[in-house]
C-alpha cells in the first residue's frame, strides 16, 4: 500500500469509518494471531487477545502519527495485550514469601501448579486479589492497600492470614538436584 493511500485510510478511519480501519489492520490480522499464538500458547487465548488489542487500536488510532507504519504499531499493541493476558494468569506464577532457604546439599522444594491452583481456589477472592497485588505485581504495601480500600496494617493482616490459609493447601515436592 501506497504512502498517500494508508494516509487516506487513516484519515478515513480517525473519521469513524469502519471499514478504512479494517483496511489499515485487516491485512496484518493472520501475522497478530500467530504472534499472540506464539506467545500465549493458547488458540482461544490468542483469538481473544487479538480482538482485544483491535478494539484497543481503534480507540487508540487518534495517537498514530500520520506516515507511520501502521504494521509495527498494531503489533506492538497486540504484543502489550497479550503480555496483560499473561499478567492475568497470576495464579500460576505467584511467588510465595518466605522461601525455604537454601543450603548445600539439601534438596529442592517444589510446589506444583496444580497444587497452587487448588490451594489458591479454596482462598476468598479477595484475599486471591491482595495475593496478585503485592506477589506477583510486586505493588508497594501501600499501593496495595489503596486499590484494596484498606488501611496498610490491614492490608498487611489480609495477606497474612491469605498466607496463612494458602500454605496448608499446597503439597511440597522433594526435588533432588
Amino acid at each position: 500500500m501506497s504512502q498517500s493511500a494508508q494516509e487516506n485510510l487513516v484519515h478515513r478511519a480517525m473519521a469513524g469509518e469502519e471499514g478504512a480501519f479494517d483496511a489499515l489492520v485487516g491485512p496484518f490480522i493472520g501475522a497478530a494471531y500467530q504472534m499472540a499464538v506464539t506467545i500465549l500458547k493458547d488458540r482461544e487465548e490468542a483469538r481473544d487477545a487479538v480482538q482485544e488489542a483491535s478494539l484497543k487500536c481503534w480507540k487508540k488510532l487518534g495517537q498514530l502519527q500520520i506516515g507511520m507504519p501502521i504494521r509495527p504499531w498494531f503489533l506492538a499493541i497486540v504484543a502489550n495485550q497479550c503480555r496483560s493476558v499473561r499478567r492475568s494468569r497470576w495464579w500460576r506464577v505467584v511467588k510465595m514469601a518466605d522461601p525455604p532457604a537454601p543450603s548445600v546439599g539439601s534438596e529442592d522444594r517444589l510446589v506444583l501448579k496444580a497444587d497452587l491452583d487448588r490451594a489458591l481456589d479454596h482462598l476468598r477472592a479477595d484475599d486471591r486479589v491482595a495475593l496478585f497485588l503485592n506477589f506477583y505485581l510486586d505493588l508497594p504495601m501501600e499501593q496495595v492497600a489503596e486499590v484494596l480500600g484498606l488501611s496498610v496494617p490491614a492490608t498487611k493482616a489480609r495477606i497474612y492470614r491469605a498466607l496463612r490459609k494458602l500454605r496448608p493447601g499446597l503439597e511440597v515436592q522433594e526435588v533432588n538436584g
